[in-house]
């Protein structure tokens, strides 16, 4: 029985081989290997995709969040409110600031932000929110920019999980200040390595975002500042470049798996994702909720299908984050929902005996109850 990963990297590349070998073999011709062509050539495509003007690419998707945030003016004595349910490498970012982390609680339909939360968070220290679209869905950008305008916060979402996604026909990216992406190698659209950006239509914020990522300067040996080495490496901005061209179709494939899943499960004992109507999901991860799922997970695994968690301990929980004073029940439905959570393959490699395959071991385990009554 062959395994069936939660994703396979490998599939991915052997379908576009000869363009990846091909312009990594240009790169390696050319020898610029820092700020070449394909570097401005992607961060223009990007930006383009997202609906904005302009990208700055990055090392990865952390220090575009931090080239970000210390950009827009962040930093100690300031309040930066975000959820408990992400990677953290969010908080992380908003750490290095100086600035402190503020928790909120997720709206448990989609896992993103709740709103009403984040509204309760916000004091006179609070200077900016970072919704995270977690899973490839945006979160609630109407109500979130509306109560960002009213207490007059910046606003950088961090998209890292949710390249093409949208909100009201806006693609993320394009609601805030700036937006962020990561483009680990796992990501919808994933380097070959660490790398990022930060996109905005603010042409004097991505000036200084792109003089701050590669040491402050405006030529080789003229600082204007101290910066960072947060550069977008050449190699990585050339495999970007060639898997753009697929990234609309691998994201449709996607989400057909995704709706093929949805249809499958519905009467099975497990909670597929909510679709907010007003949202594209492009389905970075396709999670599911059950109440027994160490048992669930177990028998996947018995039959050859990995899964995965995303996030099994909220970031309030954490012991890199017992000095803000969280503790257990601080926020119920991120608490709830990590104790339930489990990611099931999807990428657009899944062959259909494998799709199958999955349903099959899913349905079987996780049969629907028999209602009170009935024999």
């Amino acid at each position: 029985m062959n395994k069936i990963p939660l994703i396979d990297l490998k599939r991915q590349y052997l379908s576009i081989k000869e363009e990846v070998d091909a312009a990594i073999q240009n790169v390696l011709d050319s020898s610029c290997f820092i700020c070449g062509e394909p570097v401005e050539s992607f961060e223009k495509s990007f930006a383009h995709l997202c609906g904005v003007n302009f990208g700055v690419g990055t090392s990865s998707g952390t220090t575009a969040l931090h080239l970000a945030l210390t950009t827009l003016g962040i930093g100690r004595g300031d309040e930066v409110i975000t959820t408990a349910n992400t990677f953290i490498a969010t908080t992380e970012a908003i750490s290095q600031t100086g600035a402190r982390v503020i928790f909120a609680d997720i709206d448990e339909r989609t896992y993103n932000i709740d709103c009403k939360s984040f509204q309760e968070k916000i004091t006179p220290r609070t200077k900016a929110v970072v919704p995270v679209h977690l899973y490839g869905q945006s979160a609630d950008m109407e109500a979130i920019g509306r109560i960002a305008n009213k207490h007059r916060l910046k606003l950088i979402e961090d998209a890292s999980q949710a390249h093409l996604a949208e909100f009201n026909g806006k693609p993320v990216g394009s609601f805030g200040d700036c937006a962020i992406f990561s483009f680990y190698p796992g990501k919808n659209l994933g380097a070959y390595g660490d790398a990022g950006m930060v996109v905005t239509d603010d042409e004097v914020l991505a000036q200084k975002m792109r003089m701050l990522s590669n040491h402050g300067r405006i030529n080789k040996y003229e600082h204007l500042m101290e910066g960072y080495n947060y550069r977008l490496d050449t190699l990585q901005a050339a495999v970007l470049n060639v898997k753009l061209k697929h990234l609309s179709k691998w994201t449709q494939q996607r989400r057909e798996i995704a709706q093929i899943y949805d249809k499958m499960f519905k009467d099975c004992d497990v909670i597929t994702p909510a679709i907010d109507h007003r949202a594209k999901h492009v389905y970075h991860l396709y999670v599911i909720r059950v109440k027994n799922r160490e048992r669930l997970e177990k028998t996947l695994t018995q039959n050859g299908i990995s899964t995965g968690i995303h996030y099994p301990r909220p970031l309030h929980l954490q012991k890199a984050y017992q000095y803000l004073g969280y503790k257990k029940g601080d926020f119920p439905v991120t608490e709830q929902c990590a104790g339930e959570i489990l990611s099931v393959p999807l990428f657009p490699e899944l062959t259909s005996s494998e799709i199958d395959r999955i349903i099959q071991c899913i349905r079987q385990a996780c049969p629907k109850p028999l209602a009170a009554g009935v024999v």
